[in-house]
């Protein structure tokens, strides 16, 4: 029975996909900031541990917990919506610590046992909006793109290991606390030149006709990823992500 280990698992894209390996019988590790026994079924396959992917001791407590695994997945983010100048420079610089420092302190707690046993997959769930370009997201597409790049690399130096790799390229989910958690982080409504672009964009998040991804569409992305050696390094989740890649060539 192999283990996977998820980080933000409180919601959204970490919380569903913790569901499906669960149901399909794998042992799951689910992390959060806050654990939160009563977000999934009780299981002796389940072990939930706190983890804070940019905290290097709270990493070390749980991987050390968590002890062998056979699949990492690195979920733990979160987003912003403001135009570059505008942004705060705390924010910009918690983004890069959380989506893209977090995910590096994950893969280098993770890797050694990995190397030795000479078998793991690494799943780094990113963006789609690294597959355009998009006005208001820049910062945050940048932490992304920077997981991708760093993601390319590694896959080619762990291939003598035996370790895979995979990306995981989700669109935009309502479903999920992404706006929620982003809109704290939002300026330049209150600036005139700013405020039709945001407005604009707003109201083009809000439309119900248009394709979207859904958290399952992630969880299946992660299951493939996990499941089929013959995956490809990078699987578009979601309607709207599958939509991008192709036009993206």
């Amino acid at each position: 029975m192999p283990t996977i280990l998820i980080t933000g698992c409180s919601s959204g894209f970490g919380l569903e996909t913790a569901r499906l390996f669960l149901d399909r019988g794998w042992k799951v590790v689910a992390t959060m900031r806050n654990p939160n026994a009563d977000l999934l079924p009780a299981s002796d396959n389940l072990q939930i541990l706190p983890l804070d992917v940019t905290d290097s001791a709270s990493i070390i407590s749980a991987v050390d917990a968590a002890g062998s695994i056979d699949v990492l997945v690195n979920n733990a983010g979160f987003g912003t919506v403001a135009p570059i100048e505008l942004i705060n420079p705390e924010t910009a610089r918690t983004l890069f610590e959380t989506n893209t420092l977090g995910t590096l302190a994950m893969l280098q707690a993770v890797l050694p046992q990995f190397r030795e046993r000479r078998a793991g997959i690494i799943i780094n769930i990113t963006s789609s909006v690294t597959l355009r370009i998009l006005p208001l997201v820049g910062i945050y597409r940048a932490s992304k793109a920077a997981v991708n790049a760093l993601t390319e690399s590694l896959a080619i130096e762990v291939e003598p290991f035996g370790v895979r790799v995979h990306i995981i390229l989700p669109g935009a989910s309502p479903e999920t606390s992404f706006a929620v958690n982003a809109m704290p982080h939002l300026r330049g409504l209150d600036n005139p030149d700013y405020a039709p672009l945001i407005e604009s964009m707003m109201a083009q998040f809000r439309m119900s006709d248009r394709p979207v991804t859904h958290a399952a569409d992630v969880a299946n992305a992660v299951w493939q990823a996990a499941t089929d050696p013959t995956a490809p390094f990078r699987i578009a989740a979601g309607k709207d992500a599958e939509e991008w890649m192709t036009q993206a060539g």
